[in-house]
């Protein structure tokens, strides 16, 4: 694989896709940054296992960002639409119809089951395709089971009313949230240092202020953007893929989320 230029990361309109992310497609941009993932990625035909070490079933290539790679975290993120055939369905049930599926639809096999990733303006859903669905076929959707399984149904709710308004007419979008705002910056801060930037030119890039000071906030800021980024690709993109944490070796580092 290519290395990029080292002036790549410079264009902050690059990192625009970034706003519309959920977590965890985040959770992969972070991912792919990560040396040893990468060199993991290399040496895949070799150690086929080291993608149980990132939280995948399958290693994906760095190379690809979010819009165009596709992930199989395990276990699932709650986001996940699991489909199963219905044993039982009564007089009425609702077929299953791959081209009734709202936005631009992709298939792909995660070693075990199909999934299918649809995207339209703003959003995507990831749908599970149980083995036994065929076009045609009653089905139900499925939560694994918890000790505490209200944030998981409320998760499927929430996915399924967005099926649901795909339909309808694109709204103006909102303006950037804070939130989103500091993972574009993050992102951008972290690929700065990754490429061998200062902080001072990091904060150059990112925010055009000559309000430089060797104890001054911007450099306060930028420095924990760069903290931030390195602590999230080295381990702490386990949370935004709701993965479990590892206790020890190199995903050992915890990230503090602000």
């Amino acid at each position: 694989m290519a290395e990029p230029a080292a002036d790549h990361w410079h264009p902050g309109a690059a990192y625009l896709y970034v706003l519309h992310l959920d977590g965890p497609a985040l959770a992969w941009e972070y991912l792919r940054r990560h040396p040893d993932y990468r060199r993991d990625w290399l040496h895949r035909r070799r150690h086929p296992e080291a993608a149980q070490h990132w939280g995948l079933r399958l290693l994906e290539d760095p190379a690809l960002d979010a819009r165009d790679a596709h992930p199989a975290w395990f276990p699932d993120h709650n986001s996940v639409i699991q489909l199963h055939p219905d044993d039982d369905p009564p007089p009425g049930a609702v077929a299953f119809n791959f081209w009734r599926i709202p936005g631009h639809k992709q298939l792909l096999h995660d070693g075990r089951r199909l999934v299918l990733l649809s995207r339209w303006p703003g959003h995507h859903a990831r749908l599970a395709l149980a083995s036994g669905l065929m076009h045609g076929m009653p089905y139900t959707y499925a939560v694994r089971a918890a000790a505490q399984p209200h944030s998981r149904c409320r998760a499927l709710a929430e996915e399924l009313d967005k099926l649901a308004g795909a339909a309808a007419p694109v709204a103006a979008r909102p303006r950037p949230t804070a939130t989103t705002l500091l993972e574009l910056h993050t992102l951008q801060a972290l690929d700065g240092t990754l490429a061998g930037a200062s902080l001072r030119a990091v904060a150059d890039v990112l925010f055009g202020s000559d309000d430089w000071h060797a104890d001054g906030a911007l450099r306060a800021r930028v420095r924990r953007l760069v903290r931030r980024g390195q602590t999230l690709m080295r381990g702490d993109y386990r949370h935004l893929a709701q993965l479990p944490a590892l206790a020890q070796g190199r995903f050992a580092t915890r990230a503090k989320r602000p």
